[in-house]
Formats: structure tokens, sequence, C-alpha cells
């Protein structure tokens, strides 16, 4: 579990990484941070394969009908790329909800477990979430304040920053969560066969969905991929497709201006009744509704 100095030391960096609210890319590609002054509505988005650390604050993610809460010293793994739903909880502007998001890049995962195989056995092949979250290692956290510092060092990037890069692949690996990083790497599991549907899905989500050319295009039964893909998902692929599409038809009304007719055309709809009733059902407000909320914010 990481010391409550070392979350600080945590905090302080990421304070002057991200000045104001919002999300924050740096010059490392894969590193990211994220500050909030107070608690914020529930907002949906995908959630790409990363691990997230809260070094002040909390907050709440929501994936099918589960409900995960992390705070300081908690670090959040999410090993494959879905649809959920996510709010800060804890945030005043005095204190602010700190925290820093790694994203996990599968090429150069398997890359270092081609070049350094894990010596200990492996575990067991069980279907597990794609999101869990646990305590942080006093180690890990240290490699990411040392990744944090390299922004004070541009010219070191290139050559440091792959090099801690792998250590924190090495350190969750070896944690408590090195069996879910596995299930997403390892192509004979069925995590990855679950994130190889997951992506096509995510990619073809306007396209009718077959579930049993998906199952097939990715080695399995249709049975065993429903099975396997709720477990790890919480959510069938069919509900999995249909919060892509939700989500996209409210960003291409509200970021692209499109009507509801045109948007849920646009994600695969063919009936407007059906795409009306479905976004009601999944937001709690009609299209025309909810966009008119948003533009003029939460309600009171």
């Amino acid at each position: 579990m990481a010391e409550p100095a070392q979350l600080a030391h945590l905090a302080q960096l990421i304070a002057r990484h991200a000045a104001d609210d919002g999300r924050h890319d740096s010059a490392i590609d894969f590193l990211f941070f994220g500050r909030s002054s107070r608690p914020s509505e529930p907002t949906y988005h995908a959630q790409w394969a990363s691990f997230a650390l809260v070094a002040q604050g909390g907050k709440a993610l929501r994936m099918g009908e589960e409900i995960i809460h992390y705070g300081p010293g908690d670090l959040l793994l999410v090993t494959m790329d879905m649809p959920v739903r996510s709010c800060v909880t804890v945030a005043t502007p005095e204190k602010p909800n700190l925290g820093i998001g790694i994203a996990i890049n599968e090429e150069r995962l398997m890359r270092y477990l081609d070049t350094f195989p894990l010596t200990s056995p492996l575990v067991e092949a069980r279907t597990e979430r794609g999101i869990a979250a646990h305590k942080v290692s006093p180690l890990l956290v240290d490699a990411v304040i040392r990744l944090i510092r390299l922004l004070d060092q541009p010219q070191d990037i290139a050559a440091l920053a792959p090099l801690i890069e792998q250590e924190i692949f090495y350190r969750l690996l070896t944690g408590p969560e090195g069996g879910r990083i596995l299930n997403m790497a390892l192509a004979e599991r069925p995590g990855n066969k679950v994130a190889r549907a997951a992506r096509w899905l995510r990619e073809n989500f306007h396209q009718p969905l077959k579930i049993g050319r998906l199952a097939s295009s990715v080695g399995m039964s249709a049975s065993s991929l429903h099975h396997h893909f709720k477990a790890v998902t919480a959510m069938t692929p069919m509900q999995y497709q249909k919060q892509l599409r939700l989500n996209e038809a409210r960003r291409l009304m509200m970021v692209e201006k499109l009507d509801a007719g045109t948007a849920g055309y646009r994600v695969g709809y063919q009936s407007a009744s059906q795409f009306s009733r479905e976004y009601s059902r999944f937001y709690g407000r009609s299209p025309a509704r909810d966009v008119r909320q948003l533009a003029v914010g939460p309600e009171a």
C-alpha cells in the first residue's frame, strides 16, 4: 500500500502539470493527468486499456450494473476497451481531485512479454472482470513518480520513458492483478478473445450484430462468447454494442449538432422510434431533452 507521503508528493506533481480542471495530455504519449475542483455529474465515455491512480479526492465508475469506487492509494486497472459511466465524487476547489492515467499499449506489452517471459508459473486462465480496483504498491507509485519527473527533463524522455514503462509492466504483471493482464495479452486466454470481440464491436458498432459470426472470428462458440463476454464486461455483446451506439449518437448530437434521427441512423438504427426509446431508457431523457439539458448544464 502506498505511503501517505508518496501520495502527497504525487498530488503535488499532478497539480503542477494539471493547473486547470479537465484532462491534460503530456509529452509522454501514454501519460495523462486529470483534475477536478468539484464533484461531477456522471458522464458516458469509452474507457481504454489503462490504469489510473487517484492521488487526492475520489471517483466512481460504473460498468454495466456494477459500481467501483476508488480514491487515494487505489489503482484502477482496465484491461480492455469498454463503454463506462464515471464521475468525480470527492473534490473541492481547495483540495481538488487529482489523478493520473497511463495507457496500456498492447503491442509494447506483448514485446515486453516476448523479451522478458514470466519465470513464475502462469496463473490459471480464469475469466475475470475487465475493470478492477485494489491498493497500489509503493514500488509502482515510485515508478509513476519517476515517469512524471521526466517531463522536467524532456531530453531524457525518448531514452528513459520506455524503460520506466517496462518497469510498470513488470510491477503490474507481478502484482495482484497480473492474471487480468495476462488474460488480455495471451491469445489463447478467454479474456484476450473477448477483447478482440470487443475491439471488432467498437470498430463496427454501426453494423448489424451477428453473434455466431463474431464468435467464430475469435475462436469461440456463440454460447461461450456470450458467457465470457458478460463475465469480463458485465454486459452482453448486444448491450455493449448498444452502449457504443448510444454514446456515439449523443456525441454526434452534441458536437456535430446532428438531429436525433440522423444521429440514430448514423450509428446503425434503422428505426427512429427504436432509437428514441432506447436512448430515453439509457440516459433517462429523450434525445431532444437530453441535448437541451446538456447545453445548459446539470439540472439544479
